[in-house]
C-alpha cells in the first residue's frame, strides 16, 4: 500500500545538501537529490534546505501538503566548533564563600582552544546575591561592554537549587540577548563540567537561532504544514524550539544521521555500522537494536553531551596508497592506506578514467601536500596525473556491485592497479588484495575494539556499510573478520533516509542517591512528557530507563514517532522466514528451535544448549513481522500472560531470578513485549523499582492483552 504522504529528510553537508522523499506507509524510497550547500547565500543553508526540498518534491509528484514529516541535519554547530566561529559568552557565577571561589575559576573556560590559534571567547562577571537586580544588571552590562553576545548563568548546585540562574536569566533578559542556565543544559552534578557544556552551548547558540529562523520561514513559505525537526547527535530528532534552546545537540548528528538510516532500514540487532565516505569511515556500534551513545568529548574536554559513540578512521573511498618503491633486490612493498586523501589532494581516481587516458602509465610515488610524506602512489599516463585508490583496488576485485556510487569498469579498474602490481612483483589481485588489506585491517582493529567495549555477540553481529565508499571497505572486512557483512540499500544516502525515518528522542538525566521507586517513575514520565511534547504521539513513546548504583544516576531515554505508522510493508515474513531467521541468528537447526510465545507485533524463537558438567542454556531470540531479529537473550525464560495478571506473574518471575553476592541484590534483565513495543527494562538492578516501572508499562491497557516476559538471569 503507498499513500501520497512523504516523510522527507535533508542533510546539510559541507559540500552538498542531499535531501530524499521516502514513503510516510510503506517507508521506501521515493527519490532522492543533491544541491550545492549554500554557505554563501544570503540566506545561508536555507536556501539549498529549500532548493532540495523544491527539487525533491517535483521529482517525486508532490505538493508541500503531501509532507507528513520534514527533518534536516546539519555540519553547522560542529564546523562552527572546528572553525573557531563562535560568539563571545558573556558567563556570569553565582555564589558566596566557597561557592564564589569555584565560579570565579570558571573564567579559566576562556582558555578553550576551538581551532589552531582560537580560543573560545568569554567575558566573565560576579554576582554574590541573585536577588539583587542591581548587581544583576551591573554583571550584564559588564560582560556587554567585553562584547558579549549570549549569557550564561551558572551556580553550584543549581540543578537542585535553580532559582539562582533562573533570577539572573530573568534579569539578564532585559539586555536583549539570548540567555541561558547551567542546569537547563545538563541536571548533572559538577559544577565545571556542567559550565562548560553550557558554555559551548551558548558559543554556537546565536549563529544557530539565526539559521534556525531562517529554514523556519522558508519552510512556512514553502507551504509545509508538517513541523520542522532537526536531527540530534544521539541518533534521534528534536522539534525546532528544542534546537533554538539546545543547539549544541546537533554537534555531531551527521554520523548519528547515517547509524539512524541503518537501524531503521536494514533493522540492525547487533553489530557494527560503518558510513565511508572518499576521506574517512566512521564506525559505531549497534546493541540489541540501539545505537551506542556516551557522553562526548569536546574541545579535548570530557562534557555532558550525550551523543553517538562513533570512532573515525582516516579510510575511504578515495584514501591513496602509500608504497615503498624496490631498492635492490627488495620489491615494492604497500605500507599503508591514507589518511590523505584523492580529493583532498586535487587528484582524479585512476579507475574512473577513460581507457584511453590511461594508455602509458607509469607508477610514480608523490607529496600531495607540502607535509605530507613522499611515498603516495599515483599514474603518470596520457590523460595526466591520477590518484590509485581504495576504490581502484575494490573495483578490481569486482567487490563493488553493479549500480553502487563507486561502481566503474571493472577492466579500467585492473588497469589502474596494474602498474603497481608490476612493481610489487606479483599478480593484479593479489596487489588490489593488498591495498584493501592495509586500509581494512585500520578499521579492523577499531571495530575489534568495539565489539570488546560493548561485549558484541560475535556469533550474530553484523557489518552494516553505508556512504557512497561503503563497498570499497565493508565487504573485505567481512572477509578479515569473519564476521556477516553486507552494503546497506541505497548506502549513499543512508545519512538524510536516517534523518527522515529518525524518532522523536529525549534523554533525562538525574543523579538521585538511593533513588525511590517514585522518583524513578517521575523521571521516567518527565523523558516521556519531553518527546510527546516535541509532537511524539502519546501511545506510541517507549521510554528505557537505566539506574547506576555506582553514581546514583537515573537515566530515561524516551523515543516516538511523529505521527503513527502503519506496520505494512510490501513484504511481511511467513512462519516459515521468521523460523529460518531465528535459527540462523540461534546459530542452529530450524528443527531444533520452537516457538515459545508472541504477541501480534512478534514471535519468541528458543533453543536447548546441552552442556558437559553445566547447567543447559536456553537462548532466545525476538523476531519481529518483518522477520528481522530486533532482540536476543544468551539465557533467558520466557513466560506469556496478560496485561491482568502480569504483575503477579512477575513478581514471581523476578523474585526467584533475582541473583545475591557481593555487589548486593540484582534484578534480572527484563524485557516485556506489548502491543508492538519492546519495553527494555534491563537498566534497573533492584527489584522493586523494576517491577514498578514494569507496571507503568502496562498502564491504561485492557487486562485481556497480551504480554510476553523475557527474563535474562545476569551472571
Amino acid at each position: 500500500m503507498t499513500t501520497h504522504r512523504v516523510r522527507v529528510g535533508i542533510d546539510v553537508g559541507g559540500t552538498f545538501t542531499d535531501a530524499v522523499a521516502v514513503d510516510a506507509t510503506t517507508l521506501n524510497l521515493l527519490g532522492q537529490v543533491k544541491v550545492p550547500t549554500s554557505h554563501h547565500h544570503e540566506d545561508g543553508v536555507a536556501h539549498g534546505i529549500v532548493e532540495a526540498l523544491d527539487r525533491l518534491l517535483q521529482q517525486v509528484g508532490r505538493d508541500p501538503a503531501d509532507v507528513a514529516f520534514l527533518a534536516h541535519g546539519t555540519t553547522q554547530a560542529t564546523n562552527a566548533l572546528l572553525e573557531g566561529d563562535v560568539a563571545t559568552v558573556g558567563l556570569i557565577g553565582i555564589g558566596t564563600g566557597p561557592g564564589a571561589v569555584l565560579t570565579r575559576r570558571l573564567a579559566a573556560l576562556g582558555r578553550l582552544e576551538l581551532a589552531p590559534g582560537k580560543r573560545l571567547p568569554l567575558a566573565y562577571a560576579h554576582v554574590a546575591h541573585p536577588d539583587d537586580a542591581s548587581a544583576v544588571r551591573a554583571a550584564v552590562e559588564e560582560v556587554t561592554a567585553a562584547g558579549a553576545e549570549v549569557i550564561v548563568a551558572t551556580e553550584p548546585f543549581a540543578v537542585d537549587r535553580p532559582e539562582g540562574e533562573q533570577a539572573v536569566l530573568e534579569a539578564a533578559r532585559s539586555a536583549g540577548l539570548p540567555t541561558t542556565a547551567a542546569h537547563e543544559i545538563t541536571s548533572l552534578y559538577g559544577l565545571h563540567k556542567r559550565t562548560r557544556t553550557a558554555v559551548v552551548n551558548a558559543a554556537i547558540l546565536p549563529r544557530m537561532l539565526a539559521t534556525a529562523d531562517l529554514v523556519d520561514a522558508s519552510i512556512t513559505k514553502a507551504g509545509i504544514a508538517a513541523p520542522l525537526m532537526v536531527m540530534r547527535c544521539d541518533g534521534g530528532v528534536m522539534a525546532l524550539d528544542e534546537m533554538r534552546r539546545r543547539p549544541l545537540l546537533t554537534v555531531l548528528s551527521g554520523p548519528a544521521a547515517g547509524v539512524a538510516g541503518a537501524l531503521m532500514q536494514e533493522r540492525i540487532s547487533e553489530g557494527v555500522f560503518l558510513e565511508t565516505g572518499g576521506t574517512s569511515t566512521d564506525i559505531s556500534a549497534v546493541r540489541r537494536g540501539k545505537v551506542a551513545v556516551r557522553h562526548a568529548t569536546m574541545l579535548g574536554k570530557s562534557s555532558y553531551l550525550n551523543a553517538l559513540d562513533v570512532r573515525t578512521v582516516g579510510v575511504g573511498g578515495g584514501s591513496m596508497v602509500r608504497v615503498d618503491l624496490a631498492h635492490g633486490d627488495r620489491a615494492a612493498r604497500v605500507t599503508g592506506v591514507g589518511p590523505r586523501s584523492a580529493h583532498i589532494a586535487g587528484l582524479p581516481y585512476a579507475c574512473f578514467a577513460d581507457p584511453a587516458e590511461l594508455r602509458d602509465a607509469t607508477l610514480a610515488t608523490v607529496r600531495p601536500m607540502p607535509d605530507d610524506p613522499a611515498d603516495h602512489a599515483v599514474l603518470d599516463a596520457a590523460g595526466g596525473r591520477y590518484a590509485i585508490t581504495m576504490t581502484c583496488a575494490a573495483n578490481a576485485l569486482g567487490r563493488v556491485p553493479e549500480g553502487d556510487f563507486a561502481h566503474c569498469d571493472q577492466q579500467v579498474a585492473k588497469a589502474a592497479i596494474a602498474p603497481l602490481a608490476a612493481a610489487l612483483g606479483v599478480d593484479v589481485p593479489t596487489a588490489a588484495a593488498r591495498v584493501l588489506d592495509a586500509g581494512a585491517e585500520q578499521v579492523k582493529s577499531v571495530v575489534d575494539k568495539i565489539v570488546r567495549d560493548y561485549r558484541l555477540d560475535a556469533d550474530t553481529a553484523v557489518l552494516v556499510g553505508g556512504g557512497g565508499g561503503a563497498a570499497t571497505v565493508t565487504p573485505h572486512l567481512a572477509v578479515l573478520t569473519g564476521m556477516e557483512g553486507r552494503i546497506a540499500r541505497h548506502a549513499e544516502v543512508i545519512s538524510p533516509i536516517g534523518v527522515a525515518l529518525a524518532l522523536v528522542r529525549e534523554q533525562i538525566e538525574r543523579i538521585i542517591p538511593g533513588a525511590t521507586q517514585e522518583q524513578i517513575l517521575a523521571v521516567r514520565a518527565e523523558a516521556e512528557r519531553a518527546v510527546v511534547a516535541q509532537g511524539a504521539a502519546a501511545d506510541g513513546v517507549e521510554v528505557e530507563v537505566t539506574v547506576d548504583p555506582q553514581t546514583s544516576t537515573v537515566r530515561a531515554i524516551a523515543t516516538g514517532a511523529t505521527e503513527l505508522r502503519t506496520q505494512d510493508r510490501a513484504h511481511s515474513a511467513d512462519d516459515t522466514e521468521r523460523l529460518a531467521a531465528a535459527a540462523a541468528s540461534l546459530k542452529t537447526d530450524p528443527d531444533r528451535v520452537r516457538v515459545l510465545a508472541g504477541t501480534p507485533a512478534h514471535t519468541v524463537y528458543g533453543t536447548e544448549v546441552r552442556r558437559r558438567l553445566r547447567a543447559s542454556r536456553h537462548p532466545v531470540r525476538v523476531v519481529d513481522a518483518d522477520g528481522v531479529v530486533r532482540l536476543h537473550a544468551w539465557d533467558a525464560q520466557v513466560a506469556a500472560t496478560t496485561v491482568g495478571a502480569a504483575p503477579e506473574l512477575l513478581s514471581t518471575l523476578v523474585r526467584e531470578a533475582t541473583s545475591y553476592g557481593d555487589g548486593g541484590v540484582r534484578a534480572p534483565a527484563l524485557r516485556l513485549l506489548l502491543g508492538s513495543r519492546i519495553a527494555d527494562l534491563s537498566g534497573v538492578l533492584e527489584p522493586q523499582p523494576l517491577l514498578a516501572l514494569a507496571r507503568s508499562e502496562m498502564r491504561d491497557r485492557a487486562a485481556d492483552e497480551p504480554v510476553v516476559a523475557v527474563v535474562e538471569v545476569r551472571t
